[in-house]
């Protein structure tokens, strides 16, 4: 069985918030060591057999149904079990976009993760990879729409194998987000409210999302606001952006297209003619 991988090389004037370096499947995973980490977002699971992955200061068994998503940087290593073989999954990503989908995801640190045999994570990057090898992908677009689906589903799928207090943190904070989510169109969120909502004294949750996420609460709950906008301005072309503002809690446009020029380093029109 050979080696299957895709590889895109990323532009230094790369137009995708959310880009793929590569994707692949290693039938026979070799030892890997990286003292420096790698440059970008490293996810690597196992298809078949048994792994063993080293970060954090701590060794983790990587069996079928786990994987670990390694931040830029760390330094890890990993190498399949004497006694077996070992096939992996793997898929580097990077983008002005990833660090705030991942902090919105509450993923801001090195993690393995677990799910279920019939979850959806079981085969999707596998599918990601066919998908890739039978279409023309050339400029990454669907590779890219693929990861973005692809950290959902492990946001929503994945158990989360983190040491105590960052784990407990995320669990503190988590009703709190889901919040966040269904309320974005509400201009009246406030720390009280977040507040009080969350059970915890606004000093204890702004110190967890600074811990967790290195945001405040509102800034936090800003980049949700801009991540929403960004979903609306690629699917609803039709939509004016003064509703858009006002889909995602922005009581006037004028301060929507200051935040959002801000945060993506274009205005929202800009924004939408990079995806027709």
């Amino acid at each position: 069985m050979k080696h299957r991988r895709f590889v895109r090389t990323p532009l230094a004037d790369d137009p995708l918030p959310l880009f793929v370096e590569s994707i692949g499947h290693n039938p026979n995973q070799e030892p890997i060591r990286r003292p420096d980490g790698y440059p970008l977002y490293h996810w690597l699971q196992t298809a078949e057999g048994e792994g063993e992955v080293t970060f954090a200061g701590r060794t983790e068994r990587l069996p079928p149904e786990s994987g670990v998503l390694f931040m830029p940087g760390e330094p890890h290593r990993y190498e399949r079990l004497p006694s077996g073989e070992w096939q992996t999954l793997y898929l580097t990503f990077g983008g002005p976009a990833a660090e705030g989908l991942l902090a919105s995801l509450g993923m801001t640190a090195s993690a393995l993760y677990r799910w279920e045999a019939d979850s959806p994570l079981a085969s999707l990057l596998a599918r990601m990879l066919a998908r890739v090898e039978a279409e023309a992908d050339v400029f990454g677009l669907d590779a890219s729409v693929d990861a973005y689906r692809f950290l959902l589903t492990l946001w929503k799928y994945g158990q989360p194998n983190q040491p105590g207090r960052v784990s407990r943190s995320l669990r503190q904070v988590r009703p709190l987000i889901d919040w966040m989510n269904e309320r974005l169109s509400d201009p009246d969120i406030d720390l009280n409210e977040m507040a009080k909502v969350s059970g915890l004294s606004s000093r204890r949750l702004n110190t967890l999302f600074r811990e967790l996420f290195r945001l405040p609460p509102y800034a936090y709950l800003l980049q949700l606001r801009i991540r929403r906008a960004r979903e609306i301005l690629v699917s609803r072309p039709d939509l004016p952006v003064y509703q858009i503002a006002q889909r995602v809690g922005f009581r006037d446009a004028s301060h929507f297209v200051a935040v959002f020029r801000k945060m993506t380093g274009v205005p929202p029109e800009q924004f939408r003619k990079r995806y027709p």
